[in-house]
C-alpha cells in the first residue's frame, strides 16, 4: 500500500517547499530557519531511531550519510534559498530544479550502471517539456533581471548537490533503517546551515506565528515525512525513477500558489501540467527495481 501511495505523497508533501518558503523567509533569515529546521528534525528522528532500536552507523557508512546529508539537507537547501534571496528569479530557479533528474538519469547511466529504457527517456523528456510550459510566463519575465554571475553559479551548484546527493542515497546506505539516517543526514545538513548562516551573517527571527507555523510543518512533513519517502523510494526504486516525480513538483506549487496567494495561472501553464504528468506517467512505467 506505501509503495503505492508513496510517489503521490512525496510530490505533494515535497510541492510545499516552494509555499512555505515564501511563506516564512519574510520573517527570518533563510539559512538561520533551516539551521533550526534541521537541528529539530535530527532530533526528532534520532528518538524516532532510538524507539525503533536501529543501528547507527560506523566509521564509513557514517561518512557516506554525512556526505549525503551535506549535500541533499545541507548544500541544496542552503544555496538555493541563498540564491532565491540574492534575486534569483523563482521561475528560473524552478526551471532549473526540473533538470536534476535529467543529471541523475545521466550519472546513474555512467556511474552506477543503471538503465533506463527508451521509453524512460521518452518520459522524461516529455515532462521536460510539461515543466517548461508551466514555468515559461515566469521565465519571460525573470529573463529582465540581471542576476550576478555568482548567485548563477550558486543556483547550478544546489541542483548539482540534489543530484549528487540522490544518487548516494541508493547505495549501500539503503543497508540502515530510515529513522537513523534522517538523523545523521539532517544533522550533517544542520552543520552545512550553520556554517553558511555564520558566513552570510543574517540573524533575523521575528518570531512571529507565521514562522513558528511554516518552521512546524517544515520539520514533520518537509523534512521529516518527505525527505524520509525520498530516501525510502530510492532504496527501492532506483534514483532515476525517483527524481522524474521531482518534474511535478513545479507546476503543482504553481496551482498551490494559485489558491493560496491568488496567483494567476494561465491555459498554457494548465496544459504544461497535464504534460509534465503524462511525461511522469510514461517514464516510470518500465519495470521496478528489485
Amino acid at each position: 500500500m506505501l509503495a503505492r501511495l508513496a510517489p503521490a505523497l512525496f510530490v505533494l508533501i515535497w510541492s510545499t517547499g516552494f509555499v512555505t518558503a515564501r511563506w516564512v523567509v519574510p520573517h527570518g533569515a533563510p539559512q538561520l530557519i533551516l539551521l533550526v529546521r534541521l537541528a529539530i528534525t535530527a532530533a526528532v528522528m534520532a528518538a524516532a531511531a532510538f524507539t525503533a532500536r536501529e543501528a547507527w552507523p560506523r566509521g564509513a557508512q557514517l561518512r557516506r550519510h554525512l556526505l549525503a546529508g551535506a549535500l541533499l539537507n545541507g548544500i541544496y537547501l542552503c544555496v538555493s534559498w541563498w540564491a532565491v534571496q540574492r534575486g534569483m528569479p523563482a521561475g528560473i530557479m524552478a526551471l532549473l530544479g526540473a533538470l536534476q533528474p535529467l543529471l541523475v538519469a545521466v550519472g546513474s547511466f555512467l556511474f552506477m550502471g543503471e538503465r533506463l529504457p527508451a521509453r524512460g527517456w521518452g518520459g522524461l523528456a516529455v515532462a521536460l517539456a510539461g515543466v517548461f510550459l508551466v514555468l515559461a510566463p515566469l521565465l519571460e519575465k525573470g529573463l529582465q533581471v540581471s542576476v550576478p554571475l555568482i548567485v548563477v553559479v550558486g543556483a547550478c551548484t544546489a541542483i548539482l548537490a540534489m543530484a549528487a546527493g540522490t544518487m548516494v542515497q541508493s547505495g549501500k546506505l539503503a543497508a540502515d533503517g530510515i529513522c537513523v539516517s534522517s538523523a545523521v543526514q539532517n544533522l550533517s545538513g544542520a552543520i552545512v546551515a550553520l556554517v553558511i548562516c555564520v558566513m552570510v551573517g543574517d540573524y533575523r527571527w521575528d518570531n512571529s506565528p507565521q514562522l513558528w507555523f511554516g518552521l512546524g510543518w517544515s520539520v514533520l512533513m518537509l523534512s521529516a515525512a518527505g525527505l524520509s519517502l525520498l530516501v525510502w523510494m530510492t532504496r527501492r526504486q532506483g534514483p532515476t525513477r525517483v527524481s522524474v516525480l521531482l518534474l511535478l513538483v513545479p507546476p503543482l506549487a504553481a496551482l498551490e500558489s494559485r489558491f493560496l496567494f491568488g496567483e494567476h495561472l494561465m491555459t498554457v501553464q494548465i496544459i504544461g501540467f497535464a504534460v509534465a504528468l503524462g511525461g511522469v506517467l510514461l517514464a516510470r512505467s518500465g519495470p521496478k527495481k528489485a
